[in-house]
Formats: structure tokens, C-alpha cells, sequence
């Protein structure tokens, strides 16, 4: 079977699936009310291993109007600058939604990147090694101009993993079955570089890092279940 034949069948499955749902009542009982939502100032620490939030690192802010559609979505935003002794700097933005239906899913950065004038010259899936588990992540490479910006992500919805929109939907439809609205968290880490190597090595440290720095109950918010 053609990939393309294959996805069309798969897109007919889904169609399915969720007609299915519709007829058997939209699932109405949130996540996040049974396990509470995070405070994502408090989660994610201002200092961790050799990691410290930058005093003189500007955060550059989003557009109004793009503004308007985030908090749209999510909940809660975070965004920080952290700097190591040896003077390498990421970007770590994190946004919340609680909850996690068709409208106000998580937006993928290779779909909201564009739409703010980027261009995305790599798209790749990667794993990393996290606090003794794999963590499954897209990286992404992305230009405006003479700014070069290597990115990694994920997104968490409700305690799974996904990293591409047939994932993040299927994971919808999991939790839709059981009668759940999931909530979701997309991490980003990025930095201003060329090299995109080096810069992909500088972000799994600091991920690595960060995931370390936390308890067992809210890494598992952060990164999912790092078991499966």
C-alpha cells in the first residue's frame, strides 16, 4: 500500500472514530480537574545544575494579535532565558491549556513558526535521554532573516508524549474514550544559533538537566511517563 493511500485510509479511520465519539456524547469531565493543573512559575526552576534564568537576556514578546490567539489556547505561558558558567543561552517557553479538545489543542511550533515569517529548513522526530527513560521530541530548524533558530519540542497531553499532529490526535481520542478532556503542556527550548549540532547537544543538556532538578509528581508533567 501506497503512503499515500495509507494515510487517506488512515484519515478514514479517524473520521470514523470520531463520529463514533459524537454519537456516543462528547466527553465532558476535564483532566485537570481530577489531577489539578500545574503553576508553571513554580514547576519549572529559576536555577537548576549550571543553569540560571538570564538578567540580561531580552525576552522578546509576541505580536498583539498573536497574543490574542495564545490566549485563546492556553492558560498559562512561560517564558525564560537561561544562561550556563560557560555562557550558552536557551530559549524555554512552556504553555499550558487545560483543556485539550479539537479548538484549543496545543499549536506545533513547525505550524506556528511559518505563520510569523519563519522558515523551517529541518523537521525531524528525536529521542533523548531524561531521567532514565527516552523522551520522544521534534526538532526543528527555523530562519527569519539572518536569526537562525534550532528548536526542540514536545507536547504532553494528559500523561502522553506526542510530537506530531496524527499523535496528538490520537491521544485526544484515547482520553475522548474514556470520557476525558485531557489538558496539554508544548515545551519548547530553543537558541540562537548556526550550528544546529551544537545547538541540538546544548538543549538536550539543558533538558536533561531540568528534568533531573524535579520531583517524580511534576516531571511526569513536564515530560509525560518516560516508562513507555
Amino acid at each position: 500500500m501506497t503512503a499515500v493511500r495509507w494515510h487517506a485510509l488512515l484519515a478514514a479511520l479517524l473520521m470514523l472514530v470520531a463520529a463514533g465519539l459524537t454519537y456516543l456524547g462528547r466527553p465532558s469531565v476535564h483532566l485537570a480537574d481530577r489531577i489539578g493543573k500545574p503553576d508553571l512559575e513554580r514547576m519549572f526552576p529559576a536555577q537548576f545544575g549550571d543553569w540560571r534564568i538570564a538578567t540580561d537576556h531580552v525576552v522578546v514578546m509576541p505580536a498583539p494579535d498573536v497574543q490574542a490567539r495564545l490566549d485563546a489556547i492556553y492558560n498559562q505561558l512561560l517564558t525564560r532565558n537561561y544562561v550556563n558558567a560557560a555562557g550558552q543561552a536557551v530559549m524555554l517557553s512552556v504553555a499550558y491549556g487545560g483543556d485539550q479538545s479539537e479548538a484549543t489543542r496545543a499549536h506545533r511550533p513547525e505550524i506556528c513558526y511559518p505563520v510569523q515569517g519563519f522558515d523551517i529548513s529541518w523537521d525531524r522526530p528525536a529521542q533523548l535521554s531524561v531521567a532514565g527513560g527516552m523522551l520522544p521530541v521534534r526538532t526543528l530548524m527555523a530562519h527569519f532573516g539572518n536569526r537562525h533558530e534550532p528548536i526542540t519540542y514536545w507536547i504532553v497531553v494528559g500523561e502522553e508524549v506526542v510530537t506530531s499532529g496524527m499523535q496528538q490526535k490520537l491521544a485526544q481520542m484515547r482520553y475522548g474514550l474514556r470520557g476525558l478532556i485531557p489538558d496539554g503542556m508544548l515545551v519548547r527550548v530553543s537558541s540562537i544559533d548556526g550550528d544546529r549540532d551544537r545547538a541540538y547537544g546544548v538543549q538536550a543538556g539543558f533538558i536533561a538537566d531540568l528534568a533531573d532538578s524535579m520531583p517524580p509528581t511534576l516531571r511526569a508533567r513536564a515530560f509525560g511517563d518516560l516508562a513507555h
